[in-house]
């Protein structure tokens, strides 16, 4: 193999390739990239054995081939040489030799038949959609995720996909996130699978906030997405994601609408006394008037009121300050509709602005 590259045209390829790669593996090879070079443009693949990344792009191929490199230390290279900087790459028995200018690096290369490659199925659907729009459905969610639950299928995001609709939902049992939106391609009606949290975020990394065009395949135990010759596969988690539709509130007999950004920063100036550990607060609804109280083991108390057109019952409810601070900060509106019924039942936070979009914050006893 011997190639010659740009560094601008490899540097964000192998940082989105070496991202997938962890820092710690059980087999050394998972540390690496793959480098495959033919017919003028190389392909750089990084795996962890349940998310694959490749990515390809041109350059001059002297010599067609393939070798493994060290993606951390490959990575730091192209970040520590300088702008314009032409890149030589040649493999040399078990090394591989980068040169650059007056610099010469030489890594260490395994070979390139133990890589691992995942393994899929065939992709009986596909949806095609824009970048903006399913990085909306991915922001909007995400993290509401489950962080290393026992409940594995909660460690991951719910995608459903019927007719003309495409439905995220995310929950870690205390919290949930649903969100919904349309669009023009047709989609096989009742697809239904859990993206693992790994992929959820790689896939985030690389879409831009513009209209580019998204290809999803769909399979019955992967799912392959691919845009602007980047290419990410990923495993899907094999459970079944709990009813969430039981969990939304149907009627709400209490309903306050919220400037967002000044309930935002009341629960985050109430947060620095609320108790570290369990992080309630207690909200205390009046006519005119929203309460939001932070208690602490060592007997400090922050209170916040804001002003509020509300003249229902009075009510006094416990919630845990980051998961509305969250979801508060989410919302994609200046306003936000806050719904209450009583002191046990879930609250929801939404837009006023009939946004398909919501979030579901279970209550805490204080």
């Amino acid at each position: 193999m011997h190639i010659d590259v740009e560094r601008e045209k490899l540097l964000t390829p192998v940082s989105l390739v070496a991202g997938v790669v962890e820092r710690r593996q059980t087999l050394p090879i998972l540390g690496y990239v793959l480098l495959q070079a033919a017919d003028g443009s190389i392909t750089m693949v990084g795996t962890d054995l349940e998310v694959e990344m490749v990515a390809t792009v041109g350059g001059k191929v002297r010599e067609s081939g393939e070798a493994t490199v060290p993606a951390r230390k490959l990575l730091d290279i192209c970040r520590a040489l300088p702008e314009r900087a032409e890149l030589t790459l040649t493999k040399q028995g078990t090394k591989v030799i980068l040169k650059a200018g007056r610099s010469r690096f030489t890594l260490s290369s395994l070979a390139p038949a133990d890589f691992p490659k995942v393994e899929v199925e065939t992709f009986p659907y596909t949806l095609d959609i824009p970048a903006v729009k399913l990085k909306y459905v991915l922001e909007s969610t995400a993290f509401c995720m489950a962080l290393q639950d026992v409940r594995y299928y909660l460690n991951g995001l719910y995608l459903e996909l019927e007719d003309r609709h495409l439905r995220a939902v995310a929950t870690d049992g205390h919290r949930m996130a649903v969100t919904e939106i349309t669009h023009e391609h047709h989609a096989h009606s009742g697809t239904q699978l859990i993206l693992p949290r790994k992929a959820v975020q790689e896939i985030l990394r690389l879409l831009p906030n513009d209209e580019t065009p998204v290809s999803l395949l769909v399979g019955q135990n992967h799912l392959r997405l691919t845009i602007n010759g980047l290419t990410v596969t990923s495993k899907l988690i094999d459970g079944k994601f709990p009813d969430y539709r039981k969990v939304i509130p149907t009627a709400q007999t209490k309903t306050v609408l919220l400037d967002r950004g000044l309930f935002r920063e009341a629960l985050n100036r109430a947060a620095i006394l609320a108790n570290e550990k369990y992080r309630g607060v207690r909200l205390n609804l009046q006519a005119g008037k929203l309460a939001i109280t932070a208690h602490n083991p060592e007997q400090e108390e922050a209170v916040e009121e804001l002003e509020i057109d509300y003249r229902g019952e009075p009510l006094e409810i416990g919630f845990n300050v980051n998961y509305l601070a969250d979801a508060a900060n989410a919302v994609d509106s200046s306003e936000l509709h806050l719904g209450l019924s009583d002191a046990s039942s879930s609250c929801t936070l939404k837009s006023p602005s009939g946004s398909a979009t919501q979030y579901i914050v279970m209550p805490m006893r204080l």
